[in-house]
Parts: C-alpha cells; structure tokens; sequence
C-alpha cells in the first residue's frame, strides 16, 4: 500500500523539526534540509511565523514563542526565587536608566527571560518573559557563560550561527571574550543578534565562596539594560554592574535567611 502524498501539515511539520535542530537557519537552508521550493518553504514559514511557531531575526528563522507555550520552561523554585529577589533590583534599574531592562538565567544552553521592564517606546527585541535566545550572542548570556565552563563547552560544540554581521561565531573568539567578561564582571551585545539593539549586561552571583566579602563565582542570572545608540552604553555599564553586584549580595543573604517551617 502507498503512502498518501505529503500534506501541507506534514511539510510544516518537516519545516519545524528543521529549525529545532538548529540556533538559526535561512530559507535557502530550510528548504534544502526539508527538500522544498524556496517558494513553499516560505509560504510555510510564514505561515509559521503568523502563527508565532517560528521566529524571523533578519535572514534567520528559529522556533517561535508558541512553542515555549506548548512545551514552558519548567516550573523552578530556584528561578522563582531568583525571579522573587531581583525583580526590584531590575525596577530599580529601570528606574535608573529608563531602558529596556532584562533579568535572565540559563536553562539547558539557552538564556531564559525571568522578567522584563520597558518604557511605552520599548526598543523592538526578541525577548520576552518565559522564552529562552541563544546565549552566545545575547549580553545577559555571554555574563552567564563567562562563569559556566559546562555550559560553554556545550555551545563551543554547536553551530554558532551569525545572526547579523557582528555575531562572535568563533569558539575561540567567544573564549577570548569570556576571558575579558570574568576580568570586568560585565558583557556587552553588539547588535550581536538583532541588527540595531545594543545592551550591557553584569552576571549575578548566587553566594560569597570567595570568603572576601565579594560575589561569589557561580552567576546564575544575569541583568541588562539595552538601547538602540551603541553610545549609551558607557553610561549603562556603571549602572547595571553596580546594581548587579547589590543583586548578588540580596540572594546570597537570601540563600542563607531562616526558613519558616511549614507543614
């Protein structure tokens, strides 16, 4: 008996799990991994992308949001703890430099957005709250990375797709650059993965293993401020690390507060 031609769910379906297996793919790769015309490969991407399963960043599709609503970052006590003690550390921020604020962690090898401040006129970004971005071309991934060498190693091992023409697709330029992110505890986006949209981001440290009095070095979120002028980042660097720094201090003290029994 002979299978039934392929219909267009089935070949949106072959579209999706091409785009899963990848940080970033372009139509002419999608359609030569699906084995589609260019022409429906994008009629179906962009149905796709209507329909939030996938996401265009200029040349570049990857999955969408609706598949983080079908499939949610886990239910963490660790991230809503981190989420519970540095939302004010990032309203203050925002209030601070009235930009576009994120607060991060990493689930898997990705950066996952906890919480996102912006004013009336937000910056186009593809962040938002719950949905996870590569890590090595985002600010608040590459402060997170700087001080995972596990997780590092697994991105080094992955196709480091260039998202526009500034994006560090190089294991051993990433290595350099994380070297330079542990010296000065701050990480800067370059238009690294959406053309026009520049951030500064610091790592947040989770408890004092220095005995010093200083953060520790197992950063487990990450704070940012974008903006869409490349010049104002001198002006967010001293910002952002100075509350990231006060941000490690709450959830180190948080970590070691008693407890209420419960029960």
């Amino acid at each position: 008996m002979t299978e039934p031609p392929a219909s267009p769910i089935d070949r949106a379906f072959d579209v999706l799990r091409v785009t899963s297996a990848s940080n970033g793919l372009t139509l002419s790769e999608i359609a030569r991994r699906t084995g589609l015309a260019k022409s429906t490969a994008l009629r179906l991407l962009t149905a796709l992308e209507r329909n939030d399963a996938v996401a265009r960043i200029g040349q570049l599709y990857r999955l969408g949001p609706l598949v983080n609503e079908l499939d949610p970052i886990p239910v963490s006590p660790e991230f809503e703890r981190i989420r519970r003690v540095l939302t004010p550390f990032l309203a203050h921020l925002f209030e601070s430099t009235r930009a576009t604020v994120h607060l991060a962690t990493m689930h898997r090898d990705e950066v996952v957005y906890l919480n996102k401040l912006h004013g009336p006129r937000p910056i186009p970004s593809p962040s938002r709250i719950g949905g996870g971005l590569p890590a090595y071309c985002t600010g608040v991934g590459k402060a997170m990375l700087a001080f995972d060498e596990e997780a590092t190693e697994r991105v080094a091992r992955e196709p480091m797709v260039a998202w526009t023409d500034t994006t560090v697709t190089s294991p051993d330029a990433l290595a350099v650059e994380l070297a330079g992110i542990r010296r000065k505890r701050r990480a800067l986006d370059h238009a690294e993965l959406t053309p026009g949209l520049y951030c500064v981001a610091a790592p947040v440290f989770d408890d004092d293993d220095t005995g010093s009095g200083l953060p520790g070095t197992r950063a487990v979120a990450a704070l940012s401020a974008s903006a869409a002028d490349p010049g104002a980042l001198a002006r967010l660097e001293p910002l952002v690390t100075r509350v990231a720094v006060a941000a490690s201090r709450a959830l180190s003290e948080d970590r070691h507060e008693p407890r209420a029994a419960t029960g």
